[in-house]
């Protein structure tokens, strides 16, 4: 009986939520209407959004956080801590979105590829069973979310194409978006699909000495690989985004933009490198009696790799920053 009524909720729960959209994006934007009203100059339209957009941040976030909440893809927190995410990234820009999205779901099939084998090798891997908290999603997407935040401010909201002439802010800010998430889906990727996809063990990225799979700052040829298929899916996400929902006479006036895919692939492989950087020196990795990772110093514990001053969080959180910092300037000069 309780099990057919938790079956229930979660059947009318996505019906529930969406009834609210309506209402509360009207309301969002009559308060942004009476916000701006007060606080822009008459002819200032930059930061005009229209209602439908408001819709749009609210009824997508919500099947989204439904979704991955249903999909044990992330916990309480974590759905709250996406939805208020998800929210910003699509006020601002659907370009934004469509990099969260690809990010959470193939990050999570990554992550559910082969867990068994995983739960070998990590102390602390859960595979199915493991869901993000507010820490980890913030972690991962907490430089979208700044830079979504500028891009707001700055810009006004609404989907732009990539020109660093006329439109250069907008770009920098859109290129170092896209290559923040595309470090995290790298790295993903290379973490979670890399380490059971070769065969053989991986080599520490500062010593290139072979260590124990699941070490930090391990990499393999595959692993390298797929973080820069990770990073590639980010920019096919943007691209697709941008060229679907950018008028076509603006397209045609704007330089090409199928670099977005290049340059996603180019900052999955950087940002999965800075990772492995910083996880091999300053996020310290040993190994128990039982034969698995740990990341703690402790008796019986064989240390391999590292001090321990950071913890993966930190250090997705780190990589992302610099990628996201360092990749707009490489584009400036390689563009098309």
């Amino acid at each position: 009986m309780e099990e057919r009524k938790q079956s229930r909720f979660y059947t009318y729960l996505p019906i529930f939520l969406c009834s609210l959209a309506i209402p509360l994006s009207m309301f969002m934007w009559l308060g942004h209407l009476a916000f701006t009203k007060f606080t822009t100059h008459p002819e200032d339209d930059n930061l005009e959004i229209p209602p439908t957009r408001w819709l749009m941040s609210i009824l997508i976030p919500t099947l989204f956080a439904v979704y991955g909440y249903r999909r044990k893809g992330v916990n309480l927190s974590g759905a709250i801590f996406g939805f208020i995410l998800a929210v910003v990234l699509t006020v601002a820009n659907y370009a934004f979105l469509s990099c969260l999205m690809v990010f959470f779901i193939t990050g999570s099939r990554a992550t559910k590829f082969r867990s068994a084998q995983k739960a070998k090798i990590e102390e602390d891997f859960r595979g199915g069973e493991g869901k993000r908290n507010w820490i980890q999603v913030l972690c991962n997407a907490g430089m979208g979310l700044q830079l979504s935040f500028l891009y707001l401010i700055d810009c006004g909201p609404g989907e732009r194409p990539i020109d660093f002439g006329p439109l250069y802010r907008s770009s920098w800010l859109g290129i170092a978006l896209l290559s923040s998430f595309a470090c995290s889906n790298g790295d993903t990727w290379a973490s979670e699909l890399g380490s059971v996809l070769n065969k053989a063990d991986p080599f520490l990225i500062t010593t290139r000495k072979r260590v124990p799979r699941g070490t930090n700052g391990g990499v393999t040829p595959i692993g390298l690989l797929v973080s820069f298929l990770g990073g590639l899916a980010i920019g096919i996400g943007y691209y697709l985004t941008i060229i679907y929902s950018v008028d076509r006479a603006i397209l045609l006036r704007s330089p090409p933009q199928w670099p977005l895919i290049i340059f996603g692939g180019i900052a999955g492989l950087f940002g999965s490198v800075i990772d492995s950087l910083i996880g091999a020196t300053l996020q310290f990795s040993g190994q128990d009696e039982k034969g698995h990772i740990v990341e703690h110093p402790g008796k019986n514990v064989r240390h391999i790799s590292g001090i321990r001053i950071l913890d993966n969080h930190s250090v997705n959180l780190i990589s992302s920053i610099v990628t996201g910092l360092i990749m707009p300037t490489f584009a400036i000069h390689f563009w098309p």
